[in-house]
C-alpha cells in the first residue's frame, strides 16, 4: 500500500493514525494524579519515555529508552509536564540496569531498571504500582489500560497531559501470527494488547495495566503506524522477568 493510499485511509478512519515505533492514540486525559506511579523520563528537559515507580527508589522502563548512553532525569507526580506548579519533582538517575540480554534488533528483552539519586517521597500524588505476582500471565480478553505522554497521533506532537486507554490482551498465538515476518515474537517474554486507543511514540516504557498491577512493559508496535491492528502493541511480559527484577533491587548497593 503506498503512503498516499494509508493517509487517505487514516484521513477517513480516524481511529487509525501515523508513527516510527510504539502519547497515546484516541485516548481521553486521565485524572490529575490517578496514576501515581506514572514517570515521565526525559532528556535535557523534554519527554523521551515513560516508566513507572515500583518502589520508592526504582523505576520500571523499556531498554531501548536510553540510547547513547544519554542522561535520563526521572519526572514524577506529574500530570501536565507544562504546569511547573502542580508540585512534580525532578530526580537524576543514579545507575542503569538494563536486562543483559536485550537485543535492539529483535526487541527481546526490553526492559531496564533505573536506581534514583535519591528515595522519592510517597504521598497521594506519587506512589509505587505492584508488579503481577502470577508467573502465568493475564488471560486473553481482558481489559486492562496504558497511559502516557507520547503523541496523540503517528506524525503528530506529544502531550503535556497524561493520556490513557484502554486495550484488550490478544491470545499469545495471535500476538506471533500478527508480527510473523516483521519480528521475531517471543510467547515467553511478551505479549501484546489492542484497542480503540493505543501507544504511539513516547509511550515506551510505560506501564500496561491489569486491574492494580503493572503486567508489561510498552515495548514497540507498527514501525509506520501508531496503534494498528494488523500489528498490534507489544509489551514486555514483566511475569517472565520477576526473578530477575527482586535480584537488582536486592544487590544494588
Amino acid at each position: 500500500m503506498s503512503i498516499f493510499s494509508l493517509l487517505l485511509l487514516a484521513s477517513l478512519l480516524p481511529h487509525l493514525t501515523f508513527t516510527a515505533h510504539v502519547g497515546i492514540v484516541n485516548g481521553t486525559e486521565a485524572k490529575p494524579n490517578s496514576r501515581p506511579y506514572m514517570v515521565s523520563l526525559q532528556i535535557k528537559g523534554h519527554h523521551n519515555c515513560g516508566g513507572f515507580l515500583i518502589s520508592d527508589e526504582f523505576v520500571l522502563t523499556a531498554a531501548h529508552c536510553q540510547k547513547k548512553n544519554m542522561i535520563l532525569t526521572a519526572v514524577i507526580g506529574a500530570h501536565d509536564l507544562k504546569n511547573e506548579n502542580e508540585g512534580s519533582v525532578r530526580i537524576g538517575v543514579k545507575s542503569y540496569h538494563k536486562h543483559p540480554k536485550y537485543s535492539s534488533d529483535s526487541h527481546k528483552n526490553d526492559i531496564m531498571l533505573l536506581r534514583l539519586e535519591k528515595k522519592v517521597k510517597l504521598s497521594q500524588n506519587v506512589e509505587p504500582i505492584s508488579l503481577i505476582k502470577n508467573k502465568t500471565g493475564i488471560k486473553s480478553g481482558t481489559v486492562c489500560s496504558v497511559a502516557g505522554w507520547g503523541r496523540l497521533q503517528t506524525k503528530g506532537s506529544v502531550s503535556d497531559r497524561l493520556m490513557e486507554a484502554n486495550v484488550k490482551i490478544l491470545k499469545d498465538r495471535q500476538c506471533e501470527k500478527k508480527w510473523k515476518g516483521s519480528v521475531k515474537y517471543s510467547i515467553t517474554t511478551m505479549m501484546c494488547a489492542y484497542g480503540r486507543g493505543g501507544s504511539c511514540k513516547g509511550d515506551s516504557g510505560g506501564p500496561l495495566v491489569c486491574g492494580k498491577s503493572a503486567v508489561g512493559v510498552t515495548s514497540f508496535g507498527d514501525f509506520n503506524v501508531c496503534n494498528l491492528p494488523e500489528h498490534p502493541n507489544v509489551y514486555t511480559k514483566i511475569s517472565a522477568y520477576l526473578k530477575w527484577i527482586h535480584k537488582i533491587i536486592k544487590n544494588v548497593k
